[in-house]
């Protein structure tokens, strides 16, 4: 297993997501990630499968101090009372008496980020939050987080993947000492399809998704969060710490980078330019 290390942790650098995934199956890819060696599991409040992950956790026979475990709150749920009223629901449908990583799902620009941030450091200092972080903030929103309002963050979550370029976001967050969490990073199944990725794939034995997944993890301070509802896919995303990507191959993809964003809800915030 490959980590990040931020800010005196030890993140699994290739984690599970679990969007998408509902009640039983949810259950059963938490399990079966956990078995093929997963310690990474992300949910969000607003997934819905807080309950049927947490069932899995318990079940999968893995001790919990050795699974560093998101979830997130969602953004009609930012202000101060709403954000311990989330995570308390959180908690109880994970079975869990805390969470490694808590992060602000998307940014609600109704809500002072203040008084979203009080509430989180508050739940940290409580002892039922390991870690703070967000997700889907561009560079101007972790600035006012960050430099404003004093926030100790350790991550943003955003999507990135091979044709959606980060460079302001992941710039930022290295001068900060914080880590960035890929998500969508096989571009929602597009990379398959990209003859540069299926042939830096082909040059080494692997699927171009595998050859996406390592051009993320070789980066510092940068973490991936596939999810699957398929035990060979998930088993194939995991399969990517046995092959090293040559320079070549990185400038390949590099050149794939651009603003091939594909999450972009009405409530989005203003992205950086890529």
């Amino acid at each position: 297993m490959q980590f990040v290390e931020v800010k005196g942790r030890k993140v699994p650098a290739l984690g599970f997501g679990t969007y998408g995934l509902d009640g039983d199956e949810a259950e059963r890819m938490v399990r079966t990630a956990l078995d093929i060696g997963y310690r990474h599991i992300d949910t969000a409040r607003s997934y819905g499968n807080e309950a049927a992950v947490g069932r899995a956790l318990r079940r999968s026979g893995v001790a919990r101090d050795e699974i560093f475990l998101t979830t997130k709150v969602w953004h009609d749920s930012l202000a101060y009372e709403a954000v311990l009223s989330s995570v308390e629901a959180s908690l109880r449908d994970l079975d869990t008496d805390r969470v490694d990583l808590l992060l602000v799902h998307w940014p609600n620009r109704a809500v002072p980020l203040a008084a979203t941030l009080h509430a989180f450091e508050d739940l940290r200092d409580e002892g039922k939050v390991g870690a703070i972080g967000v997700s889907n903030f561009p560079v101007a929103l972790l600035r006012e987080a960050v430099e404003e309002i004093g926030a100790d963050l350790l991550c943003d979550q955003v999507e990135y993947h091979p044709l959606l370029s980060q460079t302001p976001v992941l710039g930022y967050l290295r001068r900060h000492g914080m880590m960035l969490t890929a998500y969508s990073p096989l571009a929602q199944g597009r990379v398959a399809n990209n003859p540069v990725l299926a042939e830096v794939g082909h040059r080494h034995g692997k699927s171009p998704a595998q050859a996406a997944l390592r051009w993320l993890l070789d980066q510092p301070g940068v973490a991936a969060i596939p999810k699957s509802g398929s035990e060979r896919r998930a088993r194939e995303n995991f399969e990517v710490f046995d092959f090293t990507l040559t320079d070549r191959d990185r400038r390949e993809i590099d050149r794939l980078q651009g603003d091939g964003r594909l999450v972009n809800p009405g409530w989005a915030p203003d992205w950086d330019a890529s």
